[in-house]
């Protein structure tokens, strides 16, 4: 099975479990066995899920300001797991390819594999949300075709990165790219280099 193959039939797994359960809240039950990568990509997609709802929550222009913050701060919490995990399926892969002997005229990605899984990710959870708008009858048929058409690029769109994604793996296992990973070294989580964490003014 294509790695993307996985990867898309996880995500749309997750994406209707979570959508039975409807809340932000609702504490993550993943199917698979802990640590694997199938574990580390449904918890990705659970993620991308609850941000997606928090982002529409805090979007409501009669929010409470103060519940507006405590929802921005949980945002921001995932984001920053967001990233710890896609880092983690990157280690994921910098294992896989350990053994594999480079080509001496081997390239470098602009982008590293668990990067493209994220963009998969979302783009499942914006199919999904917009195929809900193609068939949602109380609609007009003028809202239906457009959410329709969209859809269809969408759908284009995974398809291409899915191919994308799958070439690169395979271009690893040739050696013909060079996989290697820089870490996110986000600073606003962290009090070491967040001036304002620290009690300065910036």
């Amino acid at each position: 099975m294509e790695f993307s193959t996985l990867c898309n039939r996880i995500f749309w797994e997750c994406i209707l479990a979570y959508r039975k359960l409807g809340n932000v809240d609702a504490p993550l039950a993943n199917p698979f066995a802990a640590s694997t990568i199938e574990a580390r990509l449904y918890e990705k997609n659970w993620i991308d899920n609850v941000q997606w709802d928090l982002e529409d929550i805090i979007r409501d222009p009669n929010i409470d300001p103060v519940r507006a913050l405590a929802i921005k701060r949980r945002i921001d919490q995932s984001n920053q797991n967001r990233t710890d995990l896609v880092e983690m399926i990157d280690s994921y892969f910098l294992e896989r390819f350990s053994g594999v002997v480079r080509r001496p005229d081997a390239t470098l990605n602009t982008e590293s594999p668990a990067w493209a899984v994220d963009r998969l990710s979302i783009l499942s959870l914006k199919i999904y949300q917009m195929q809900q708008q193609a068939i949602d009858l109380t609609a007009t048929p003028e809202h239906r075709a457009s959410c329709q058409a969209k859809l269809d690029v969408l759908l284009e769109q995974r398809a291409d990165l899915s191919q994308a994604l799958d070439q690169l793996l395979q271009a690893y296992q040739n050696g013909e790219k060079v996989m290697k990973v820089y870490r996110q070294m986000k600073m606003y989580n962290d009090p070491a280099l967040n001036p304002i964490l620290q009690g300065k003014k910036n």
